[in-house]
């Protein structure tokens, strides 16, 4: 699509928007149920685009993508009417008589840019947020995910006209030309760099941003845990989706007095999960593309791998990898790994462990298996991340009656089930005033400040 089209279509939404068409109740509940059954008419082929694209297992793509959404859809639609009624709010006395409350009203265009790792869910799950605050949306999804963008294309453009949501192909030109754009909220999936470009961009129109970006998100395991439900539940998070997860635990911090059984019980575990030759098995995925192969084939040089490190450049076959003796200065431990590689570290104290995270930018999750309820609320409290997962990982982000988001370098802006409704809403104060009471004392010339009259004003005001 070309600059031109872009103008025609933005224009185009900026005059349905302005219809009123969006802002009804009715209307944004018939547009959730509508993108459901077109998700469910296009599930085989989500299906198998996501295989192509990330040569995801049918169980992950439908836990993490398809499914994801339409239960995110059925829990918006039921709670919606709910969220769109208007707040009322107490009125202070010295203002009454007076009735106050808080509208939740629709920003307007919004545009949603996604990422290729999660590349159905994380385009949805924000539109699911646009339609239910009544906005219009752009949408505009990652092009190395092709064929999972081509589908959404297509499921889009089959279920909506392009003047309520639309959906822009193509690359950094086709970016740079929305992001030039005045919209009223962007949302943005993706890596910090770019996130900061996005920012900038939007700044030159005042546009608020949402960022949804990632970090090294650590883990640690406490000597005092079920070691063999712990190691279970890590392992999964982190070779889920092949490790290509913004929330997958990066690397482990291992207690001492335990690390050598963990280490034992992780290998027998891969061994368990995906069999002896992981290349065969049907419940592991492939890195997206060669540029992200090359990139974690590089983390393996001069590291100690304990378990896997063996790959396949044709298949972009990445097996599941532990690395021992990883320190700070360490080329994996420079940027988030994103990808099937387990960096193990030791500790002794706890206070190791708070003074690294703390010392390196805030992370999206913090995880820590531990059955030490001070431990782990020392780890709450001393540190900073987007979000806490005790004695599990990842799964803290499918629950949709808790805020979704980074803090700092891992993101700005929260969203998932309310918090996506007001994460795309603005939420407007209203006062209403009666006229058969006014009081003379606000009204120039202005009375003595007198000890009552302030007490009136910062008790009753």
């Amino acid at each position: 699509m070309n600059i031109s089209q872009i103008d025609n279509v933005f224009s185009a939404q900026q005059a349905y928007f302005a219809s009123g068409a969006t802002r009804s109740l009715k209307f944004r509940v018939t547009m959730l149920k509508r993108l459901s059954c077109a998700i469910q008419e296009h599930e085989q082929v989500i299906f198998n685009a996501l295989k192509l694209d990330l040569g995801k297992p049918e169980f992950e793509a439908y836990a993490s993508e398809i499914g994801f959404v339409l239960s995110d859809i059925d829990h918006t639609v039921a709670k919606l009417p709910k969220w769109y009624k208007d707040e009322r709010v107490a009125s202070p006395l010295l203002q009454f008589p007076a009735r106050s409350k808080v509208v939740s009203e629709p920003l307007g265009l919004t545009l949603i840019i996604g990422p290729w790792n999660y590349p159905f869910q994380l385009i949805m799950a924000p539109l699911i947020g646009a339609i239910a605050a009544g906005n219009c949306a752009i949408v505009k999804p990652a092009n190395i995910s092709a064929n999972v963008a081509e589908v959404i294309r297509d499921l889009l453009e089959h279920t909506f006209s392009s003047e309520y949501i639309a959906c822009i192909m193509g690359g950094r030109d086709a970016n740079t030309a929305l992001l030039n754009k005045p919209f009223d909220l962007i949302f943005y999936t993706g890596n910090p760099e770019v996130g900061r470009s996005v920012m900038a961009a939007a700044a030159k129109h005042l546009t608020p941003v949402v960022l949804e970006l990632g970090g090294k998100s650590p883990c640690i395991v406490d000597k005092n845990i079920n070691l063999e439900i712990a190691v279970n539940r890590l392992v999964w998070a982190k070779y889920f989706n092949a490790g290509q997860t913004c929330v997958a635990p990066d690397y482990v911090y291992v207690h001492k007095d335990i690390k050598a059984e963990f280490l034992a019980k992780v290998i027998a575990r891969i061994s368990k999960t995906y069999g002896d030759d992981p290349q065969q098995s049907e419940s592991l995925g492939r890195i997206v593309n060669d540029k992200h192969f090359v990139r974690l084939c590089s983390y393996l040089e001069s590291e100690r791998i304990l378990a896997g490190g063996i790959t396949n450049a044709k298949t972009r076959y990445f097996s599941p990898t532990v690395i021992d003796n990883v320190n700070w200065q360490s080329k994996v431990m420079q940027d988030e790994i994103f990808g099937p590689i387990m960096p193990i570290l030791e500790y002794e104290n706890i206070d190791e462990c708070i003074a690294a995270i703390n010392r390196n930018p805030k992370p999206l999750a913090l995880y820590v298996f531990s059955n030490d309820r001070h431990l782990t609320d020392r780890l709450i409290r001393q540190t900073s991340s987007g979000g806490v997962c005790i004695n599990d990982c990842i799964v803290h982000m499918a629950t949709k009656n808790l805020p979704f988001g980074g803090v700092g370098n891992s993101g700005l802006g929260k969203y998932h089930g309310k918090y996506s409704f007001e994460c795309f809403s603005q939420k407007k104060a209203v006062m209403s005033r009666s006229t058969w009471l006014d009081i003379p004392l606000r009204y120039a010339p202005y009375p003595k400040l007198h000890k009552w009259l302030k007490l009136l004003i910062r008790y009753l005001g």
